[in-house]
C-alpha cells in the first residue's frame, strides 16, 4: 500500500472529498492539518510551490489537489497509483 500524505484544513470542503475519495479506495492517509498552523502552511507552500489546501502525495509523487485527484480518478490512473491495476 502506498504512503499517502495529505496536507488540509479541516474546515475545506475539498479536504474532506480528497480524504473521502482516497479512504472509499481502502487507502490510509497521513493528514496534516495546516489550517490553524501558519508555519507548517508555510512548510508546504515551499515543498509544493502552492498555496492551496488540500495537497496530496502518493509515495514521492505530488498529485496536487482535489481537482487532480479526481482527474486521475477519472482517468483511471488513481488506482494504478494505488497499486490496485
Amino acid at each position: 500500500m502506498p504512503k499517502i500524505l495529505m496536507y488540509c484544513a479541516r474546515t475545506c470542503p475539498y479536504c474532506v472529498r480528497a480524504e473521502r475519495l482516497l479512504k472509499s479506495k481502502g487507502q490510509k492517509i497521513e493528514i496534516i492539518d495546516v489550517g490553524a498552523k501558519p508555519q507548517l502552511w508555510k512548510k508546504m507552500e515551499k515543498l509544493t510551490r502552492r498555496n492551496t489546501v488540500p495537497q496530496i502525495y502518493i509515495d514521492d509523487y505530488h498529485v496536487g489537489g482535489f481537482d487532480d485527484l479526481a482527474a486521475l480518478d477519472l482517468s483511471g490512473k488513481l488506482d494504478k497509483l494505488l497499486g490496485k491495476n
